[in-house]
């Protein structure tokens, strides 16, 4: 069933637990996440970025894509916009049916991503559409001139939470977007949490995840996070995967075995962190 996001958080939140985003890049992903979430009777999220989008996958593809698989679930589906980078995406986004969107405006003033961020929340509202925003700056290991971290501050979370109207808020705590170098496990603030968590009743996100370390994660989710963003480690589990069949199969490996190699790759990662997050 394709829902918002509310209720999964408030429950969330009541239990200490929380729920992935899975990012997606193709359509096959989409039917692997929702198969996954069916198997263990567990909430989803599916997420697709802005960034990732093009001419192999647009804002339509995953519209229709999702809404189909997500409508036929039987467990709750949110289809949700991460990282918007405009108003006009996201509305775009809740036309088309998305059930969440992130309205990404970190890097302006506060002001401005409070103005803009309510932009979102209003236009939202009338088709119950759920809204994520950000406050601090969850850096990109991918990007190399992204490399300052804005640490969320817990007295500016609340009043930004409480002037934009948004439903849930992604925090900058220590992760970073992308691969860590030489795999090192980033030093998340726990402090920083549970000083935010105590600061609003809004509920809090995690982005950057992947290879965040399972205790560190683990953590988060009983003590603060309602939604934890995975992409990169569930692309680097399909290609473990893929370069494994490959090797297996040698010259008889077609077409079929290497997507399906991709698509057990990907559902193996995403039941681990469900498991990990404690999702319920």
């Amino acid at each position: 069933m394709l829902v918002n996001s509310k209720e999964l958080f408030k429950k969330a939140q009541e239990e200490h637990f929380a729920i992935p985003s899975a990012n997606v890049l193709d359509m096959e992903t989409i039917k692997a996440h929702v198969e996954v979430a069916e198997e263990l009777g567990l909430p989803l999220i599916i997420g697709v970025a802005e960034g990732h989008l093009g001419p192999n996958m647009t804002l339509e593809d995953v519209a229709i894509i999702g809404k189909k698989y997500a409508e036929a679930a039987s467990v709750p589906v949110v289809l949700h916009l991460d990282h918007g980078m405009s108003v006009e995406t996201c509305k775009k986004a809740i036309d088309l049916g998305f059930t969440s969107v992130m309205i990404d405006a970190s890097m302006k003033s506060f002001d401005e991503n409070v103005a803009t961020t309510k932009e979102v929340v209003e236009y939202a509202a009338a088709k119950d559409v759920s809204v994520e925003a950000e406050i601090g700056h969850v850096a990109s290991n991918f990007d190399t001139s992204d490399t300052e971290a804005l640490y969320t501050q817990p007295e500016e979370a609340a009043k930004f939470a409480e002037l934009s109207g948004c439903d849930s808020l992604a925090i900058s705590i220590g992760t970073a977007h992308g691969v860590y170098q030489a795999k090192a496990i980033p030093e998340i603030s726990f402090d920083s949490l549970h000083a935010i968590h105590a600061a609003t009743p809004c509920p809090l996100v995690l982005h950057g995840g992947s290879g965040s370390g399972d205790d560190n994660l683990n953590r988060c989710a009983k003590e603060g996070i309602s939604k934890v963003n995975i992409y990169t480690d569930l692309y680097l589990a399909a290609r473990e995967s893929l370069a494994k069949a490959m090797e297996e199969n040698d010259a008889k490996c077609d077409f079929r075995i290497l997507m399906a190699a991709i698509k057990d790759g990907t559902k193996s990662c995403l039941k681990h962190y469900y498991e990990v997050f404690e999702t319920k």
